[in-house]
């Protein structure tokens, strides 16, 4: 409990009049004797008021609250939180509340104030931004409950204990699904390529149609129908996809307001979609993590949030990506032919390591590397050079680009797909080249 500024400026003013009656009397100035007594009787009032407003604050019920939060919150997207308070106060009282928010969520409109009215409950909302994925518990309440005179105010904490889970930002892949699934990809800027021949599976059988293949036509439904009836195709389903994702210090790079890792687990959850949806089974294998996880492969949209329930609370860790021992954890686990996807950042450094990793997979699997390049990097090639120090840094940029351009030459020239692309395009890259190899037949 601390005093009000109202108690402080009448506590202030009546201190003042007193030092300067005090200071009339010490230059023996004539004034009349009541003055002094009415001060020093205003001031005694004044504290027999201020100890009855505490006794009766102390007395006073903490108003109940409750917290409502969605149970799931999309990283980097603003969400409102409700709180509703209930009280018995008989007058009306304006309370401020600071809700107690865990590190690693931005908040806006914190501290609240709201004026309680006599048998009303109250609502009042602010705003959450998660700037990290994973679980956070919310466990305090607090606000400031202003005595009945105005002269006091006390902090009081509350137990209000909630929890919710930071997922990645997947809320648009859902939105996509009241489209046709064609016309989502398009709007994400994914291109689908047109493939010679036809696909392995067969769909269904339909009317003859302008652009059809002579090839397409089934003669025995044919003549059956007695009007030419083709079969249609589509591409062959029940593949396997694996995601290796790296989870090491060199996903840690920051762009904007996500790591390199947030991006390219967004990126591994687009892909999951779209392969879900296209009848494929997709699983995750973690390495160069604290904890690392495997999932095995497994088909069916509800999947998803087996996946999304799964690396949620992922994040990157400071060791080194140990290639050789995740293709062997992967060999050992993964019998079936599948296409396996490691999204990681190459580095020079990595190719005595990674390049013997990716042939031991490439025996078994078709594997694809997917290595994520800084947006600094282009922006630096990029700015002209007019001193030493702009030099310098253009030259070393220049020559670092060179030695990931070698090491993905190197990696093409025994058979290894290579995707290099900027964090924000990684989702919409790796769906092409998902769709282009299916369509290809070379899952």
């Amino acid at each position: 409990m601390k005093p009000s500024r109202l108690l402080l400026i009448w506590l202030t003013s009546l201190l003042a009049i007193g030092i300067v009656l005090g200071s009339l009397q010490a230059l023996e100035l004539a004034m009349p004797a009541s003055v002094t007594q009415i001060n020093w009787g205003l001031l005694l009032a004044l504290l027999v008021l201020a100890l009855l407003d505490a006794f009766r604050l102390k007395r006073l019920p903490s108003p109940r609250l409750s917290r409502e939060i969605p149970g799931s919150l999309a990283l980097g997207r603003w969400t409102d939180v409700h709180l509703i308070l209930e009280h018995d106060f008989s007058q009306p009282l304006n309370v401020q509340i600071f809700d107690h928010v865990p590190s690693g969520l931005d908040f806006e409109h914190l501290p609240l104030t709201v004026e309680l009215q006599p048998g009303q409950h109250s609502r009042i909302d602010y705003r959450l931004r998660p700037l990290k994925r994973g679980h956070f518990s919310f466990e305090h309440c607090e606000f400031n409950l202003p005595s009945p005179l105005g002269l006091w105010s006390d902090k009081r904490i509350l137990d209000v204990a909630d929890n919710t889970r930071v997922y990645p930002d997947f809320a648009r892949l859902y939105g996509g699904q009241l489209l046709a699934v064609d016309n989502w990809l398009s709007q994400l800027g994914v291109r689908q390529r047109q493939r010679r021949g036809l696909g392995l599976e067969f769909h269904q059988l339909r009317e003859f149609r302008e652009g059809d293949s002579l090839r397409q036509i089934d003669w025995k439904a044919t003549a059956r129908q007695r009007t030419p009836i083709a079969r249609e195709y589509q591409d062959e389903r029940d593949q396997q996809i694996i995601f290796m994702l790296d989870c090491g210090r060199h996903m840690r790079s920051q762009d904007g307001e996500l790591s390199h890792f947030d991006h390219a687990l967004n990126a591994c959850l687009l892909l999951s979609y779209v392969a879900l949806r296209q009848g494929d089974a997709v699983g995750l294998s973690t390495f160069a993590s604290e904890q690392p996880r495997y999932l095995a492969p497994v088909k069916g949209t509800s999947h998803l949030n087996t996946l999304l329930n799964s690396v949620y609370d992922l994040n990157s860790s400071q060791r080194s990506a140990d290639y050789q021992a995740a293709a062997t954890q992967l060999l050992a686990r993964q019998k079936r032919r599948a296409l396996v996807v490691l999204v990681t950042n190459l580095r020079e450094e990595d190719d005595d390591e990674l390049l013997p990793a990716v042939k031991r997979l490439s025996q078994q699997h078709q594997v694809l590397v997917a290595s994520l390049r800084e947006d600094v990097l282009d922006t630096l090639r990029q700015s002209p050079v007019q001193t030493l120090p702009e030099a310098l840094t253009y030259c070393g940029t220049v020559d670092y680009l060179n030695a990931r351009a070698e090491l993905h030459d190197r990696l093409n020239a025994h058979g290894v797909l290579v995707m290099d692309a900027l964090p924000g395009k990684l989702g919409a890259a790796l769906v092409t080249r998902y769709l282009s190899l299916k369509r290809a037949a070379k899952l």
